[in-house]
């Protein structure tokens, strides 16, 4: 009997970390998983059947950018995101809301919504919690992301707690606003930094029941060990039989912490953003490839990565191609990256399905420390 769409089974767990299968409309999605983010429709520098054969499971559109160029109403006649960019595995659609109110400096936030100019050439918009979903069900989405308001950091508390309790009204809005089955709505905690408030808005948000919850709000500019120290009391609190997603993070460090709290699901543009300037992580640490002291060095990128990459290029050559500004040194960068995002995954549901997750979460805690 197939698994129904929304259904989340939790397989192993190993303290508060855990192993699952969040069930979506275009397949099964085992996790802890990172999603690579494909902002405008495609993954920087990367074919979908790249991402695919890296291991990547469900990558995230953004919600902002394809409103905006070219629209939902030319992708949905195209047959959707799926059939437009040539991805067969679930897609995550954002809000918008991060990008409404980080990218356009013109904006009026009202209880109705949020109007702004475009980034691109300053044309007004406007988009509302039922307007949010209208975009993301036209796109086709698995997963649609809730409305939600994304303060930076540091806000003052009334702001923040005004912003929280609209956030819980528009997530009301943005379910009553849904009305395609094969899509998924997760709603989205914020809070700021304060434990008090965040413990506030998630039972605000859980009270409303969804196929899966998310922290927002980090990584807007706050110290990361505070974040750290959130997540890590946060994410087993959050409803244990739905997925646990934490939005916008992060680094490779950042993600074993999290997994380590209980947390299911990542996206973050650093692997191919850092990738395209140059910056690798690898087994060793961080690799900034332009360095001089790879110019004579013919050994792999990482000597413990199986990646297309570091089977065939050098770090001569990858410093080369980098410092030539040839298009080929964001492909090799980027797939490296991508890769050792996807299989620190990979090997940590494994981990927690054998049974020696501590062992491995310290392993990783002390090489990716530095």
């Amino acid at each position: 009997m197939a698994a129904r769409i929304g259904s989340y089974e939790v397989v192993a767990e190993s303290g508060n970390a855990r192993a699952g299968v969040l069930h979506t409309a275009h397949g099964p999605v085992e996790t802890p998983i990172f999603m690579p983010v494909g902002t405008k429709a495609t993954v920087k520098a990367m074919l979908p059947e790249e991402v695919k054969d890296l291991g990547a499971q469900i990558i995230l559109g953004n919600t902002y950018h394809l409103h905006l160029r070219p629209g939902e109403e030319l992708v949905e006649k195209m047959g959707g995101l799926h059939k437009f960019m040539n991805w067969d595995g679930p897609i995550l659609t954002d809000s918008g809301g991060f990008q409404v109110f980080s990218l356009s400096k013109l904006n009026k936030i009202s209880e109705e919504g949020c109007e702004f100019r475009s980034h691109l050439d300053g044309a007004k918009h406007f988009i509302s919690p039922e307007k949010s979903m209208q975009i993301q069900m036209a796109l086709g989405a698995d997963i649609i992301m809730a409305f939600d308001e994304c303060l930076p950091h540091p806000s003052p508390k009334d702001k923040i707690i005004a912003s929280m309790d609209m956030t819980y009204r528009w997530l009301l809005r943005s379910k009553e606003a849904m009305t395609r089955e094969q899509s998924l709505l997760f709603g989205i905690v914020q809070g700021g930094l304060d434990l008090e408030l965040r413990r506030r808005s998630m039972q605000q948000i859980t009270s409303v029941d969804l196929p899966g919850y998310a922290l927002g709000g980090f990584s807007v500019g706050e110290p990361i060990h505070l974040m750290h120290e959130l997540v890590k009391v946060l994410g087993p609190e959050m409803p244990a039989y739905k997925p646990r997603y934490l939005m916008g993070v992060g680094t490779p460090l950042d993600l074993i912490l999290a997994v380590d709290a209980g947390i299911d699901m990542f996206d973050c543009v650093m692997p191919t953003r850092v990738a395209r300037n140059g910056l690798m992580f690898t087994s060793q640490g961080k690799i900034r490839i332009k360095n001089e002291q790879y110019k004579y060095d013919d050994g792999p990128l990482d000597p413990e990565c199986d990646c297309y990459t570091c089977k065939n290029y050098s770090r001569s050559y990858l410093r080369h191609v980098f410092s030539a500004g040839e298009i080929i040194s964001s492909r090799l960068n980027t797939i490296h990256n991508l890769y050792f995002y996807l299989n620190l995954m990979k090997k940590s549901r494994q981990a927690i399905k054998d049974g020696n997750w501590p062992e491995f979460r310290d392993h990783w805690l002390n090489r990716l420390a530095n």
